[in-house]
């Protein structure tokens, strides 16, 4: 039976041995680290800033060496502690995750049934490493798509009057259900930023490459400019409208001879594959946000 991993994610002040200290900290454990990526960028603030991906074989946790070298308890949070003490060492933070506690992801959506339909069969074919415990909706036009894969799904309409209301059933709901990341897949309603502080993570899809054609009708607006690329762009949701950090983003080159309902058909693909990726490279742990900026290792 194959071992559960743990992923962690670093960031720290750039400075020399920052690789061996890492990897150090690990070896004197004798556990074996089966995959890592690194950056050092100078463009995030002040002074160059590093980042690293680690993907850790917990097999060897329980072996006498790393008993040893933490103390005499080889549990997660004992090797968690252990880490946090070197972390801070660096002046740096990081983040962990374990391959064996699948992240519970709530997806918030209207009526467009496209991206909804994606995400979950991707992550009951295994592609997406989550749980989904729960749909939400303005609407209850997709409700019979929730029932077909015996997902929860909640309708909370929604008004100018009734959002601040809406809004906390909402939190209520993700709270209830231990929600770690919400994916709005064509969620038409904008997140207040109340709702976005208490929340998890919030990744959104937008139709086209930010910032253009925003509004109603993009793909008209589009194909009444005459493009000869549309995209699609997936990122973190903030206060500020679609000036999120950007996890991906992809385009698909179009023509004269395409209709504004052909585009609407080329566009949804793209959508489509673009969230998908950018959920499971944040599912994956591979996704660092510093400032406006993400660094996907």
């Amino acid at each position: 039976m194959k071992s559960p991993t743990a992923t962690f994610l670093v960031r720290a002040p750039d400075q020399p041995g920052l690789v061996a200290r890492l990897a150090g900290f690990f070896y004197r454990l004798g556990l074996n680290i089966v995959d890592a990526s690194n950056h050092t960028d100078a463009h995030v603030g002040d002074a160059p800033r590093f980042f690293m991906r680690l993907v850790i074989d917990l097999g060897g946790l329980a072996d006498p060496k790393a008993t040893a070298e933490l103390g005499g308890s080889a549990t997660r949070r004992s090797l968690e502690d252990a880490f946090s003490g070197l972390v801070d060492e660096l002046g740096g933070s990081y983040q962990v995750g374990f391959s064996d506690v699948p992240p519970r992801v709530a997806i918030l959506c209207t009526k467009d049934p496209a991206c909804v339909y994606d995400l979950v069969l991707r992550q009951r074919s295994g592609e997406l490493p989550c749980e989904i415990p729960l749909i939400v909706s303005n609407h209850a036009h997709l409700e019979p798509a929730a029932e077909s894969f015996r997902i929860p799904f909640f309708a909370l309409p929604v008004t100018a009057a009734t959002k601040r209301d809406q809004e906390q059933k909402v939190l209520e709901l993700l709270r209830k259900h231990h929600v770690d990341l919400v994916v709005l897949a064509r969620y038409m309603q904008v997140l207040s930023e109340e709702l976005l502080d208490a929340a998890p993570p919030v990744i959104n899809i937008h139709h086209g490459f930010l910032p253009a054609f925003q509004g109603a009708r993009p793909y008209h607006q589009a194909h009444a400019r005459g493009v000869k690329l549309i995209g699609a762009t997936a990122h973190y949701a903030t206060k500020d409208l679609d000036e999120g950090p950007i996890i991906e983003q992809d385009v698909a080159r179009v023509s004269h001879a395409l209709s504004p309902d052909d585009l609407v058909r080329v566009g949804r693909d793209v959508e489509r594959v673009v969230l998908a990726r950018a959920v499971r490279a944040h599912l994956e742990k591979r996704v660092i946000v510093e400032g406006r900026r993400t660094f996907v290792l």
